[in-house]
């Protein structure tokens, strides 16, 4: 049962002994969520690092266009002083050493798998300066903090928090026949209200009950308009910085209609709608579906989601208990299937499962001695110039939909060298052959493998300890869990 340890964690370190109940040992770490690992200074709420983004969007998109209107190079010096009193490229780094310390250094590798798969489920893109300041704030506190209550909660806090009102343009959503879409203001300036409908589709067709459901553009025209009036309280000083919040002088009035239920003008009707959509029948197996993709199969069979869904129909879609079910599933279906683990998830792996923990990700002695005002280091900059090389950046998806959770998007020829690059530049940069020593790689393998015999004798034929790592972390079994 080594493997499963790959499957739904991040694999053992060297030596570690393996759990003798693993299925218990996996679903007790979703039961609570406990505080994160991370003990560094620089861990501050979405709230906090929202004035980071507003120090640096308003100053830019304001003061700078008028000072540096006919100084193109006083700009880019301007510029570039205000992303280092900003923290603009230091942020996402601290935020990355956060995340990935709880997959390798924390006590609950599982749930930090989960928690990986729901913020590329309700995934912020790259927008608005939004993952350099937000969205790794966005992911520990509506996303992992949400993960011991109950899937509508997390769907309610996600939808409503201020990235992703602002990722999904839900700040431009103005109901035309409302008090600020009869304004004469708009006429005089040709600036009408409009109903914005991207929030209200992503809500539908990404977050919960899927194209599946069977619903019309009339229905997602009737969730925008319930979603009219969601947004931050727009001044000059914050730029729409402000807390979100319901304001009813641009809500559409009338009644609405989604998926042929009423539904009354007003701030309740949004927290209802949510509701109705996540008890869905086609979100339960929308969201099974995925879970079991991401842990088990390309293609899950339906007696493999069939028990999710039960145990979201059992519990209220009570998350714990979905996480069980769907860890429980991957116990039962772990000999028979693999899964191409995606670039992020893999190079995890590869620290745990090599030891190389107190190292990477960088410890949080050297991310406190940064202070904003300075450039930021190339050392510190590695988090996320390293995500990005290996095609999985969690704060950088292209599209709203977050990455593929298909093994044919990682299998790409240049994808897999990037991998055989980073298996090469972890032996070195994080000091793998010194750690032990030269029998690291035969612990590593015995720890992790049903089938050491065959994968030693395969990696023995290397001929250096640099070779033995790249080919080991290469090898299908390693890229399969």
């Amino acid at each position: 049962m080594n493997n499963y340890f790959r499957k739904v964690g991040f694999g053992l370190k060297p030596g570690e002994k393996a759990p003798s109940d693993p299925l218990t040992w996996a679903q007790k770490q979703v039961e609570t969520i406990p505080e994160l690992n991370w003990k560094g200074k620089y861990i501050f709420s979405e709230k906090e690092m929202r004035q980071h983004w507003i120090k640096q969007r308003v100053t830019e998109e304001t003061t700078f266009k008028k000072k540096y209107k006919n100084d193109p190079e006083g700009l880019r010096i301007a510029e570039k002083k205000l992303e280092d009193d900003s923290g603009a490229k230091f942020w996402p780094n601290n935020e990355i050493c956060i995340r990935h310390a709880e997959a390798v250094r924390s006590k609950n590798p599982v749930l930090a798998k989960l928690w990986y798969f729901w913020t590329n489920h309700f995934t912020i893109s790259d927008a608005q300066r939004l993952p350099s300041f937000s969205t790794g704030a966005y992911q520990r506190e509506f996303i992992r903090a949400n993960m011991d209550k109950t899937f509508e909660t997390m769907a309610i806090e996600g939808t409503i928090a201020w990235p992703m009102i602002m990722h999904l343009d839900n700040k431009d959503n103005i109901g035309p026949k409302s008090v600020s879409g009869k304004e004469d203001w708009r006429k005089k300036e040709n600036r009408p209200a409009t109903i914005n409908e991207n929030h209200a589709r992503e809500l539908m067709e990404l977050h919960t009950v899927s194209p599946k459901a069977g619903y019309t553009q009339e229905d997602v025209m009737g969730l925008a308009k319930i979603m009219t009036g969601w947004r931050p309280k727009w001044t000059k000083k914050s730029d729409q910085g402000t807390d979100i919040r319901f304001m009813s002088k641009r809500h559409e009035p009338g009644k609405k209609y989604v998926f042929g239920k009423e539904y009354k003008a007003g701030k309740k009707s949004l927290k209802i709608a949510i509701k109705d959509l996540v008890n869905h029948p086609s979100c339960r197996k929308f969201i099974a579906t995925k879970l079991c993709r991401y842990l088990i199969t390309d293609n899950p069979t339906k007696e493999m989601i069939a028990p999710i869904i039960k145990a979201w129909e059992k519990s209220d879609g009570y998350l714990p208990e979905v996480h069980k079910a769907a860890i429980k599933v991957a116990f039962e279906y772990n000999d028979k299937y693999q899964k191409f683990q995606n670039p992020e998830n893999w190079w995890l792996q590869t620290i745990n499962m090599s030891g190389a923990t107190y190292a990477y990700p960088i410890p949080e002695k050297k991310m406190d001695k940064f202070e904003l005002g300075n450039l930021i280091s190339q050392e510190l900059r590695e988090p996320d110039r390293l995500l990005k090389d290996i095609g999985y950046h969690p704060y950088r998806s292209k599209q709203p939909n977050g990455y593929s959770d298909l093994s044919s998007d990682w299998m790409s020829t240049e994808l897999i060298i990037r991998r055989l690059m980073y298996a090469k530049r972890a032996f070195h940069t994080y000091k793998i052959k010194d750690q032990i020593d030269d029998t690291i790689h035969e612990k590593i393998i015995r720890t992790n493998f049903d089938n050491p015999d065959k994968i030693l004798k395969i990696v023995s034929k290397a001929k250096s300890n640099e070779e033995k790592h790249m080919i080991l972390f290469n090898l299908p079994e390693v890229l399969r869990a």
